[in-house]
C-alpha cells in the first residue's frame, strides 16, 4: 500500500515505505515477497473472502453492534448457569480501583525499590488468601484454578515422591481435564474416583473440590483423614466466596487448597481472565508455585528515624525459573490485576460483610429452590446440604428445558445429565447468587410453571 509524504498508509499500519526498506536491508533481503520466499507460494497470501473495507466509525459501529448481540450474566436476559463461573455483587470501589492507572499495566515487580505498591497489594493478597483458606502460606495468584490443582498434584508427587494421583468425585470436568494434561508430561498417573477409600499407598493426593461440582457442601474433615491414613496430602479445591461461611479447610485438615478467585474480582467474561487460588501448609513453601511476597522491616531507620517496612520476592527474584530441572512450575505471569481486584473486594467488604453476602447467597438459592419445587412436574434432587447450585428435574429433558426456558428469554441451568451420580439423571444444574435479581427469579418460576403446565 503506498503511503503519503512519508507518513503511515493507515492507522492499523505503522510503517512507511521508508521504514520496510531500512529494515529489509538491515536484514538483507530485497523485498517483503523475499522475506517469505521459504513458504509455499499458496501459503504467503492466500484469498480471503471478506466483504469491502469499511470506513473506521462504521467499523466500529458495525463492531459495537455485533456485541451488543452477546448476552452476558449482568446483562438484560437472566442466567442461571454457574458451574465455575459465578455472577458477584462486586462493590463499585473495585473497577475503580483497578482501572486507575498506578496498577493498569501491572506486571511482575522485578525491582522492589520501584515496585513497592505493587509488592505490598500481592502480600495484601496472600493475607486475604490465608484468612480465607486457614493456610500458612499463600502465592499472588496463578493462571486459574485447575491450572493451581493440577500444580497442588505435581507438588504432592515432589513431596510423597508417589506417581499417582486421586480425584474425588464429583469434581469439575475440565478441572480432571487439565490435571491429566500437566500429569501427562511428569508420567503422572491419574485415577479419578468415587470413594475416598479406595486411596492407596500410591496415590500422592487426593484432591476434592468444595462444594463440588454437583454444588454439595462436602465434609472435608474426614476425606482429609482418609488421605492422611495412606501417606496421601489432601488437596481442596475450594470457592473462595462459601469460605465466608463454610469452615476454612485448613481447619478441616487440608493440606493445599487450591480454587478459581475471579468472581470476586468482576463478571464472567468468555473464561477469562482468571485467577488461580494456591495456599499451602509451611512445610510446602519451598515447593511452592509462583512467586511469593515477603514484609521485612529496617533494623535502622533513615537518619535515626523510625525503621521502614518493606516488601520483596522471597525465596527467588521472579516467578519464571531459569532451570528447568529446578523449576517447580512453568508459570509465567501472573494475574496480579486479577488478584488485586479480588482483594480490593474482599476488603471492601470487610469480614462481616463478607459472610453476609454468602449467607444472602445462601439464603436466596434456597428460597429460590423452594419456589422451583413447588412447581408440579419439577422436583429438586436432594444429595446433601448445598450452597449456591441445585439439581432440578422437569417433565421434559434437559436439553428440551434449555429450548423451552429460551423462549422466555431465559439461560437456564447446566445440562449434567451425562454425570455418572444417580442424582444427575434427568437434571440440569441451577445458580442463584447473591447477585441474582429478585425479579429474574420471578422470571424463571413463571417461565417453569408455564412449562409445566404445558408438559403435565
Amino acid at each position: 500500500m503506498p503511503s503519503s509524504g512519508g507518513r503511515a498508509p493507515t492507522p492499523y499500519i505503522p510503517n512507511t515505505d521508508a521504514d520496510r526498506e531500512i529494515m529489509l536491508d538491515r536484514i538483507g533481503v530485497s523485498s517483503v515477497d523475499a522475506l517469505f520466499d521459504q513458504l509455499p507460494a499458496d501459503y504467503r497470501d492466500p484469498p480471503i473472502d471478506l466483504p469491502p473495507a469499511l470506513p473506521e466509525h462504521e467499523l466500529i459501529q458495525h463492531l459495537q453492534g455485533r456485541a451488543a448481540q452477546n448476552s452476558g450474566a449482568t446483562g438484560g436476559r437472566p442466567s442461571f448457569l454457574g458451574a465455575g463461573a459465578y455472577h458477584r455483587a462486586i462493590p463499585a470501589v473495585t473497577p475503580y480501583l483497578v482501572s486507575r492507572s498506578e496498577f493498569a499495566t501491572s506486571y511482575t515487580p522485578y525491582q522492589p525499590e520501584i515496585s513497592q505498591g505493587t509488592l505490598q497489594a500481592a502480600f495484601e493478597y496472600q493475607s486475604v488468601i490465608c484468612e480465607l483458606t486457614g493456610m500458612d502460606v499463600s502465592n499472588t495468584g496463578m493462571y486459574d484454578g485447575a491450572s493451581a490443582t493440577a500444580e497442588a498434584c505435581l507438588l504432592a508427587a515432589r513431596h510423597t515422591r508417589r506417581n499417582a494421583v486421586a480425584l474425588l468425585e464429583p469434581l469439575h470436568p475440565n478441572t480432571v481435564d487439565v490435571v491429566r494434561t500437566y500429569a501427562y508430561g511428569v508420567d503422572l498417573r491419574v485415577d479419578v474416583i468415587t470413594d475416598p477409600s479406595d486411596v492407596t499407598s500410591e496415590h500422592a493426593c487426593l484432591v476434592v473440590q468444595q462444594p463440588d461440582f454437583l454444588g454439595t457442601i462436602r465434609d472435608i474433615e474426614p476425606l482429609a483423614a482418609a488421605a492422611h491414613e495412606s501417606g496421601a496430602l489432601a488437596v481442596v479445591m475450594a470457592d473462595p466466596f462459601t469460605l465466608g461461611l463454610l469452615r476454612s479447610p485448613g481447619e478441616a485438615g487440608a493440606d493445599i487448597v487450591t480454587g478459581e478467585g475471579r468472581d470476586l474480582a468482576g463478571p464472567p467474561n468468555f473464561g477469562g481472565p482468571s485467577l488461580g487460588v494456591f495456599a499451602a501448609r509451611q512445610q510446602f513453601l519451598r515447593q511452592m508455585p509462583g512467586r511469593i511476597v515477603g514484609r521485612a522491616q529496617e533494623l535502622h531507620g533513615p537518619d535515626g528515624g523510625e525503621p521502614r517496612t518493606g516488601y520483596v520476592l522471597t525465596l527467588q527474584t521472579r516467578e519464571q525459573f531459569i532451570r528447568r530441572e529446578r523449576a517447580t512450575s512453568n508459570l509465567s505471569t501472573g494475574q496480579s490485576l486479577i488478584a488485586l481486584a479480588f482483594t480490593i473486594t474482599v476488603q471492601a467488604m470487610g469480614r462481616e460483610g463478607f459472610r453476609d453476602a454468602a449467607d444472602y447467597c445462601y439464603q436466596q438459592a434456597h428460597d429460590a429452590a423452594a419456589r422451583i419445587s413447588a412447581l408440579p412436574g419439577f422436583e429438586v434432587v436432594e444429595r446433601g446440604p448445598w450452597f449456591q447450585e441445585f439439581l432440578v428435574r422437569g417433565p421434559i429433558s434437559p436439553a428440551q428445558l434449555a429450548e423451552e426456558l429460551a423462549k422466555h428469554d431465559i439461560k437456564g441451568g447446566l445440562d449434567v445429565s451425562d454425570r455418572p451420580e444417580p442424582e444427575a439423571r434427568d437434571a440440569s444444574l441451577f445458580c442463584v447468587t447473591e447477585a441474582t435479581a429478585a425479579g429474574d427469579v420471578d422470571r424463571l418460576v413463571t417461565a417453569l410453571a408455564q412449562i409445566g403446565e404445558a408438559h403435565a
